[in-house]
């Protein structure tokens, strides 16, 4: 019995540790929705990290090794209520910058806002208000400032309502009568607060 125990505590001890990082074969959830844009690579190398210490992954880094041999970072996957299911998905550029990412607010497995980027700036924002994580509302910025939103009000995939913006202000709505995708009616200016450029959910903010 004495014999016996050292090997009994060595067995459970490495039973309940877990790695902070362990680089595996697969994807990080398999057969998990990824929305457009977020697709695997050919040749991507996956790395696990439990960062939450819940015993199991959390978060999914995609990488690639360049023509030099670096590890050149493409993609993150990222499950921040520990349920099992990606809630972040993250793409990045070559050089390191952030191109796009996406959050699931309502952790239903669909991405509900997506932002993208350029050169680190802000350049679009896409909105999706059903179950399908298809966008709805879509919002244009130059230089970090708000200058048009589009909304696709009937779910037909066409644009039918326009705002232009300026100074973080209405300055004309466009409205789309006929379902033609052009605009229609051209309403008075209406005084509105620009939302914050680039604001990131408080849900994504870990």
């Amino acid at each position: 019995m004495r014999r016996l125990l050292p090997l009994v505590l060595l067995a459970a001890a490495c039973a309940t540790s877990t790695p902070k990082e362990q680089k595996v074969a697969g994807p990080g959830v398999a057969g998990a929705f990824v929305p457009p844009g977020f697709e695997a690579s050919p040749g991507e190398n996956v790395t696990t990290v439990d960062l939450a210490h819940r015993g199991k992954p959390d978060v999914w880094k995609y990488t690639r090794k360049d023509a030099s041999g670096k590890e050149i970072l493409l993609r993150k996957e990222k499950d921040l209520n520990g349920d099992g299911k990606v809630d972040t998905w993250e793409r990045y550029e070559p050089d390191g910058s952030l191109s796009r990412v996406a959050y699931d607010l309502d952790f239903d497995g669909r991405p509900d806002v997506t932002l993208y980027f350029e050169k680190d700036q802000l350049v679009r924002k896409e909105m999706a208000f059903g179950f399908d994580g298809v966008p709805r509302a879509f919002a244009y910025y130059e230089k970090g400032k708000l200058v048009r939103k589009e909304r696709d009000a009937n779910g037909d995939g066409k644009v039918d309502t326009w705002e232009y913006w300026e100074n973080g202000e209405v300055d004309r709505i466009g409205v789309d009568l006929d379902g033609d995708g052009q605009v229609d009616r051209w309403e008075a200016r209406k005084s509105a607060a620009a939302p914050a450029e680039g604001a990131i959910p408080a849900a994504a903010q870990k």
